[in-house]
């Protein structure tokens, strides 16, 4: 398997090299160049399966001859066997249609960690006998940070810097990644948002002195193995809901469209999804863009769902890339000017045959968790909750199941639940210490040149 860059100019590589860069060299990100596509006795042979076969036959043929199966296997075998469930990524039904899919089961109590977790080991394995040493610098919303610290601290080689909006995360947010100690381990609050750092970080990814010096790699779902590895539960849920002779849909709480393309990926290898239903809160510029075209970056509005609190989002160059069959590289160079632009005809065109969007207020929000706990007897988070109430009124044909992603566990947002149920939600056992741990993190001025130079002191460069 080869990949090519959205912005057509950077060479192609094979899945180690891409996993290892992250970032294509012109700026664009990797995608593969062909789809792989399952038979429906493909798709009928992971019936019974578990998770973990599931992942080996799902993501073989985008590791290819870089990572032979029984290798794949080992790794999703120490990757999924951290998780509190042995199914990893259960269903649990709401009504007669409703259904989450919890992505919560993992270390750091977050969907990332089916990803991170595999991440990790990838890097580790790829970087045996390489005596160059690999620098992570990546940007978080909240839950990427720490599924990302957590899978590579104490690793050998890796050295991780997280940049995290100071006071846009909650406190368990914050707190899972500030009390990992690990030496290799620096965490960086800057001043601004979500956005902010994001652009930092393809900025010192595209700064021809830094990234000669340094031997960087991205977890942001920027990096094609995170979002390789998220394709298989979107296989997982729907074989279980009776495909591929059973259509279902998926609603999806969106910020940075890397969950959601996981999903459009799915279905480009043969899986029958029937909508993938983009649901966000009111930083609604992927709303407008599926909706009417207009992808236009405003000002970002801090809410009880701060992973969603994005304004741009890396990973819908990947389906605007996909959509037009070509090069994207002006139209974004264009966006990254002016933060605004239109979707093609084609595109948007495109986009309508599978995608559905809404925008939740913070008032939907909350009914939806409310409605959660006194008709299902589920506590959700915020998050989840976006999800579920976009699921709940989308326009799906009827006998179709709706799968809502259920991202975080509510132990994240306790005070956002609480707040909208009456029920504070608590940590599980393997985490309830966290408020007792000693934190760890520096304060930077929300400037491109603080952050290179703070990586800089302290990152190990090329040989």
């Amino acid at each position: 398997m080869q990949y090519q860059s959205t912005r057509g100019s950077a060479p192609l590589l094979g899945f180690r090299d891409v996993t290892l860069a992250g970032l294509a060299s012109d700026g664009g990100l990797y995608v593969p160049t062909t789809w792989p596509s399952f038979s429906r006795e493909d798709i009928e042979g992971l019936k019974g399966l578990s998770y973990v076969e599931t992942a080996v036959r799902v993501m073989a043929p985008f590791t290819g001859e870089d990572l032979r199966e029984d290798a794949l296997r080992a790794l999703c075998e120490q990757a999924y066997g951290r998780f509190s469930q042995a199914a990893v990524t259960p269903l649990v039904q709401l009504d007669h249609r409703h259904f989450l899919l919890e992505l919560f089961h993992g270390p750091t109590l977050a969907f990332k960690d089916v990803a991170l977790q595999l991440l990790g080991l990838l890097f580790e394995k790829f970087l045996t006998g390489s005596s160059e040493p690999l620098t992570i610098v990546g940007a978080t919303s909240g839950d990427t940070g720490s599924a990302a610290i957590d899978a590579v601290a104490g690793r050998h080689g890796v050295d991780i810097f997280m940049l995290h909006p100071r006071g846009r995360v909650s406190d368990v947010q914050r707190r899972q990644m500030t009390t990992v100690l690990a030496p290799n381990v620096h965490n960086i609050a800057i001043e601004g948002s979500f956005d902010d750092a994001q652009a930092m970080v393809k900025a010192l990814f595209n700064d021809a002195a830094f990234s000669g010096r340094f031997r960087l790699s991205a977890v942001n779902s920027i990096n094609w193995a995170r979002l390789m590895a998220q394709v298989v539960y979107y296989f997982y849920a729907a074989v279980r809901l009776g495909a591929p002779a059973q259509k279902v849909a998926f609603a999806v709480p969106t910020g940075n469209f890397g969950d959601v393309f996981a999903g459009y990926v799915a279905a480009r290898m043969g899986l029958p999804v029937e909508r993938l239903i983009v649901a966000t809160n009111v930083n609604d510029i992927l709303h407008r863009a599926l909706s009417s075209g207009d992808y236009s970056a405003g000002t970002v509005t801090p809410t009880a769902a701060p992973s969603m609190d994005i304004q741009v989002s890396s990973n819908f160059e990947r389906l605007l890339f996909d959509l037009a069959g070509t090069s994207v590289a002006e139209q974004m160079r264009g966006f990254e000017t002016s933060r605004a632009m239109r979707l093609t005809n084609a595109q948007t065109e495109g986009a309508a045959k599978i995608f559905a969007s809404d925008r939740i207020t913070p008032d939907e929000m909350n009914a939806t968790m409310r409605w959660a706990s006194a008709e299902a007897a589920q506590v959700i988070d915020p998050h989840s909750a976006i999800g579920l109430a976009a699921a709940r009124r989308a326009e799906v044909p009827a006998g179709v199941p709706v799968v809502t992603l259920a991202t975080a566990h509510p132990a994240k947002f306790a005070d956002a639940v609480e707040r909208a149920t009456g029920v504070r939600p608590s940590l599980p056992a393997r985490v309830g210490d966290l408020f007792d741990r000693q934190e760890r993190y520096d304060v930077l001025p929300g400037t491109l040149d603080a952050v290179r130079d703070y990586i800089a002191g302290l990152a190990k460069p090329r040989a």
